[in-house]
Parts: structure tokens; C-alpha cells; sequence
């Protein structure tokens, strides 16, 4: 058969469902080899989009998301999405094309070395010269991507090797068991918990993956117990930290006071003074919680009740202080509220980079796992559209709402065409205020003025109807909610722009600014 057939049965046997993917010359074997495939082809409008939803995929599903691009501006094009993958620890497998072996030697048309080029954000990859050696390279691909912590691989495959015949077959994905918790380090770690009497979880993007967050409810129930969730922190007298990267939040905003920490992960902690546990458990996360709270249930631990609920009770005063009114203007938190409440706890909301970011952040309780995707590590704008693509593909039994800024929206809105086209439904929600918002609050609480962030947009009404799609300008919180109920739940591509006042962004710095914790009662 011929490489690139071998290719596509190699994906099948790994189990993709979809391949994201622009067009190109130097991948043309490989798109008619998946003409008859039983994976379905997404044909996106940018290839950052492509690989904003393969990362996106790869977040919500655990499998690897695959993405397709041809050589040179293909393939780079593919970057900010893979690198986002890569910080964020989302499985994603990618292939590009290129030219032919022999001119690879020599200055050539597009052509680029783009697997040096991808080193520094994916966790291994090569250029496939020898076609006999494509199903070793694809399995371990996604071996790779896919084991702790998940990551991008790549593949390369030129055009003339990808129309080579061979003889080979794709390889059987297999599971791989990893390895379970060191007994001395549960021990240390309940001789920690037997001497503290508030300790305080830090759960990370690791700790919803592989059924970990099952296990991680259960070690809340057994424990029970700057902005609120610090106070916390401040007032904990032990951390344990579950699947959690540096790269998520800045250990020196939230532990300055260098609390011991117990690390669990899959891999050691970084090397960072304010992050330097006193007991790292190096395993699987789902069989370390188990065993911990197997031990807990064996031992008589004394912890603090309620020492939390005074925080608790604040956060949710403050998220109700945000309620919108038909007077007033919108806000993003006022927004934010309303939204919480019309969709299901398990619904999933994607959040493109920007102002309101931060607010989801703050603002917007989550309560099941993967229900809130965030770019978190890269913080790549652009990735909602696109990312509520491969969300709804996912979990199409799921409601999906996309939520943007003005600027994020217009850096992937071409894909709206293509959700149009393939007939995915989804929300898209804009939070609109003509300005790349969360410079200008940082520029205002730095020296009180902005420049060089104001932007001008089209009119979203037309702009949505202009790709046949639904859209909503609400005027008051009653507008709003209408146009809400009637988006969220029609399984159709629906924009809802909203402009919002953002004077609420540096109300925001002021408070936290001052001293919350006389709000702690």
C-alpha cells in the first residue's frame, strides 16, 4: 500500500475520530488517502485553528488531537496553537507535510526546517525519510503525546516518501500501567497531615485527568476542610498540591509565605524557592489519592471543620454582588453570573484570552472537571472560536458557549464558516468593549492611563449574518437573558455580542488592592 494509506490506517488503529486540517500540495497523498478513512476531516479556515482545536481535543477527550498542515506557512502557522498544547499539557499529535527528500539539502521553495523549528514546545519529534519506519514513528507519536504529562508530538512526512509503496502494518496501541505511590512517601505525607489543622488542596490541570478528580472529591470530603482564595492559603497550615504546574499560577503570588507543600504528580516539582515541597509523591495521581484516603480512613485525624467557610461565604457575596439590573450597564462578572446560572453544571465553557479572562478565573464556579477550558499556561487569544469547535465534536451532548473578547473573537472569527459548514452548534458569546481590555487595566493600574490598545469593530450583527448564523445585541439583562436561553439550547451556531462597561476592571485592582479579610465573617 501506498505511505500515506499506511498513515491513515495507523490513526485508526490509534482511535481518531477527527483530523483538523488546511489543504496543501505537499499533503495531497495524504488527504486522498482519507477520503474512504472512517476519520472524518475538518477543513478549517486558518491552520491555527486546526491546531487550537486538536489542543482543544486533546484537553477535553485525553486522546490526541490530530492536526494537518502542508510545509512551510502551513506548518508554522500551526505554532501558537501547539504551543498552547504544550503549556497547557494537552495530548496533540501533528503532521506537515514537506518537499521532496532530495531537496531538502538545499534552499527550496517554503521550504523551512520546521522540525528544529518545533523542538522547544513539543515533547519529541522527526521527519519521516524511510517509509517502512511510519508505523513505529506514528505509535510512538502518540505514545508520547499521550502519556504523563501530555504533550505535542509532530511528524513530518515528505511528499514523495508519503506516495512510497510498503509492506508494513500499523502497530497495537497499548495501555500503559504507571507506577503507584512509594509507601514512605504516604507515610511522610500522613505524618504532615497528622500535625496540621488546615490544610488547604491546590488542584491542577493534572488533577482531572485519568479519574483523578473522582478521587480528589474524596479527599475533600475526607479533609473538609490580595483576593479571597489567598486569604485561604494564608491562613492554611499545610498545601497539598495535586497536578499542579508552575506555569498555571506563579507559586510567589500565592504562596509568599512558603508554606510546606506536599507535591503529588506524575513528574517532580520544578526547581523554585517558593514552591519546594517537603514530601513529593511521584506517581500516578488517581492511585496516589486512593491510597491516601484509604489511609486517611484508617487513621484518627483531627482537622479544622470550618475554617474555610468565612472564605467561602465571602466569594459567594462577592459573586452575587455583580448581579446585573435592566438600569445599569453590563459587566463582565454581571455577565458572567447570569451565565452560570442558565447552563447545566456540566456544559462547557471556553474561554479565549483578554480581561474577562481574569474574571472567569475569579468569577465563574466550576463543578465538574473539564467543564472550564482555559488558556492558561500560553494564553493564546484566538483559541475560543476555533476551541468551541472541537468541544462541541467531543461532547456533542454537552451545550458549548465560546466566550470572547472583541479581540480574541476577530483573531479566529473565519471559523465560524467553518462551524457552519460541518453543522456544529455552539454559543458564541462576545464581551465587547473596543479595546484590547486587560492591557489597558494593567496600563490604568500601573500609571493610570492607557495607550496604544483602542480598536474599532464591525457591526456583529451583520458581520454573524454575513455566515448565516444567528446573532443577539442585547440591551438590558432581560434582552440578555432571552437571547441566552433561546442560543444555548438550539444546538446551532448563535453569536451574542454584548458591550460591557469595563470601569469594572480597575474597580476590580482597587478592592484587591485593600484589606478583604475584615469581609471574613
Amino acid at each position: 500500500m501506498k505511505t500515506s494509506d499506511l498513515l491513515i490506517q495507523c490513526l485508526e488503529k490509534e482511535g481518531v475520530k477527527y483530523i483538523f486540517a488546511l489543504p496543501g500540495e505537499e499533503i495531497e497523498d495524504i488527504l486522498f488517502s482519507l477520503e474512504k478513512s472512517s476519520i472524518k476531516i475538518v477543513i478549517v479556515r486558518h491552520e491555527q485553528g486546526a491546531s487550537f482545536m486538536a489542543n482543544i481535543w486533546g484537553r477535553i477527550t485525553g486522546k490526541a488531537g490530530v492536526c494537518l498542515a502542508t510545509l512551510g506557512p502551513g506548518a508554522t502557522n500551526l505554532i501558537t496553537g501547539l504551543a498552547d498544547a504544550h503549556l497547557d499539557k494537552s495530548p496533540v499529535v501533528a503532521i506537515t507535510g514537506q518537499g521532496n527528500v532530495n531537496r531538502l539539502h538545499k534552499e527550496s521553495h517554503q521550504l523551512v526546517d520546521i522540525v528544529n523549528m518545533f523542538k522547544p514546545i513539543v515533547k519529541w519529534n522527526t521527519s519521516i525519510h524511510d517509509a517502512d519506519t511510519l508505523s513505529e514513528t506514528v505509535r510512538k507519536a502518540f505514545k508520547l503525546a499521550q502519556m504523563e504529562k501530555p504533550g505535542v508530538t509532530h511528524l513530518e512526512i515528505p511528499e514523495d516518501i508519503a506516495g512510497l509503496k510498503t509492506l508494513c502494518t500499523p502497530l497495537e496501541p497499548k495501555i500503559l500501567r504507571r507506577s503507584t505511590p512509594d509507601y514512605k512517601a504516604i507515610n511522610e505525607s500522613l505524618k504532615l497531615l497528622s500535625s496540621v489543622q488546615r490544610p488547604l488542596i491546590v488542584a491542577g490541570n493534572g488533577a482531572i485527568r485519568k479519574r483523578a478528580s473522582k478521587h480528589l472529591r474524596l479527599l475533600v470530603d475526607k479533609m473538609k476542610g490580595k483576593d479571597f482564595p489567598l486569604y485561604a492559603i494564608e491562613q492554611s497550615d499545610l498545601i497539598l498540591a495535586v497536578g499542579y504546574d508552575v506555569a498555571e499560577y506563579d507559586p510567589v503570588v500565592w504562596n509568599p509565605q512558603k508554606k510546606p507543600i506536599i507535591h503529588i504528580d506524575f513528574l517532580p516539582s520544578e526547581v523554585y524557592d517558593y514552591y519546594d515541597p517537603k514530601v513529593e509523591i511521584v506517581a500516578d495521581i488517581s492511585a496516589t489519592l486512593w491510597e491516601l484516603n484509604n489511609q486517611l480512613g484508617k487513621k484518627d485525624f483531627h482537622f479544622e471543620k470550618q475554617w474555610f467557610v468565612p472564605v467561602r461565604r465571602a466569594i459567594e457575596k462577592d459573586l452575587n454582588h455583580y448581579e446585573l439590573n435592566d438600569t445599569c450597564r453590563f459587566t463582565v462578572p454581571g455577565v458572567l453570573l447570569l451565565l452560570r446560572r442558565l447552563i447545566n453544571d456540566d456544559d462547557i465553557i471556553i474561554s479565549d484570552v483578554g480581561a474577562h479572562k481574569i474574571w472567569i478565573g475569579r468569577n465563574f464556579p466550576v463543578y465538574n472537571p473539564g467543564t472550564c477550558i482555559i488558556s492558561n499556561g500560553f494564553a493564546s487569544m484566538g483559541i475560543a472560536v476555533p476551541g468551541g469547535i472541537a468541544a462541541k465534536l467531543a461532547c456533542p451532548e454537552k451545550n458549548v458557549i465560546a466566550v470572547c473578547g472583541d479581540g480574541g473573537f476577530l483573531m479566529n472569527s473565519q471559523e465560524i464558516e467553518t462551524a457552519k459548514r460541518i453543522g456544529v452548534g455552539y454559543t458564541i458569546l462576545i464581551l465587547n468593549d473596543n479595546d484590547y481590555g486587560l492591557i489597558s487595566w494593567k496600563q490604568k493600574t500601573h500609571v493610570q492611563k492607557s495607550f496604544g490598545t483602542v480598536i474599532s469593530n464591525p457591526d456583529f450583527k451583520k458581520y454573524a449574518e454575513s455566515f448565516g448564523v444567528n446573532a443577539y445585541m442585547p440591551r438590558t439583562k432581560s434582552d440578555l437573558e432571552t437571547a441566552l436561553r433561546k442560543s444555548i439550547h438550539t444546538n446551532e451556531v448563535n453569536i451574542i455580542a454584548v458591550d460591557i462597561d469595563p470601569s469594572e476592571n480597575v474597580r476590580l485592582s482597587e478592592k484587591l488592592n485593600s484589606d478583604l479579610s475584615t469581609l471574613l465573617i
